[in-house]
């Protein structure tokens, strides 16, 4: 449930802070919730749906199958379309340790603006599967292509953006929420060296 409810804050732009204004709930506790270090109550689980605009069903993972695909779907045409209109679809499903997204956002209709950014505790590494993705990593700007990864710590404030009308970007994440990392153990030839 915590990865779930992240992302609903996330999908609203919201911080911990403004969902404790909203909702009375102490921000630590809600970073606890989220992390899967605190189980939510009932009267919690209601006052967070009502304020993220969702159902029980779907802060509990219960909702219909389809209910994610409809999400991703084109929606009708607007002048430009926000990072709220993103879809995303958990890929792990158990509380503790590394959480997968992936995550897709809609073509643009105009030039984006700069990433909003955010801070949390934590460590992230995503991998561009489709289209260009703008990473607005503290004072840098990097844009990534299909196939570029990049790995952060989450204190550092982050955000994320199609680089660009033209079309829509799928990206992976892997997000440790207690600081934990990718380890890999397979080390990769250097074909150069043949």
């Amino acid at each position: 449930m915590g990865p779930r409810l992240r992302t609903a804050r996330e999908q609203q732009g919201a911080t911990l802070n403004g969902v404790s204004r909203a909702t009375g709930i102490p921000p630590s506790t809600l970073s606890r919730i989220e992390t899967g270090r605190r189980r939510p109550t009932l009267e919690v689980l209601l006052r967070l749906a009502k304020t993220y605009g969702i159902s029980l069903d779907e802060l509990a993972g219960t909702a219909p199958a389809a209910a994610p695909a409809a999400a991703a779907e084109p929606r009708s045409p607007a002048p430009q379309r926000s990072a709220h209109d993103k879809a995303v679809l958990p890929l792990t499903r158990y509380v503790g340790g590394l959480h997968a997204h992936k995550h897709v956002l809609p073509a643009l209709d105009a030039p984006p603006t700069r990433p909003r950014q955010v801070s949390h505790d934590g460590y992230e590494w995503l991998c561009v599967l489709y289209g260009r993705l703008w990473l607005a990593l503290g004072d840098q700007d990097l844009l990534l292509s299909a196939g570029d990864v990049a790995e952060f710590d989450t204190r550092t404030a982050h955000g994320v953006a199609n680089a660009g009308p033209g079309g829509p970007v799928e990206y992976l994440i892997m997000f440790g929420p207690q600081g934990e990392r990718l380890r890999p153990r397979t080390p990769i030839p250097d074909r150069r060296a043949r």
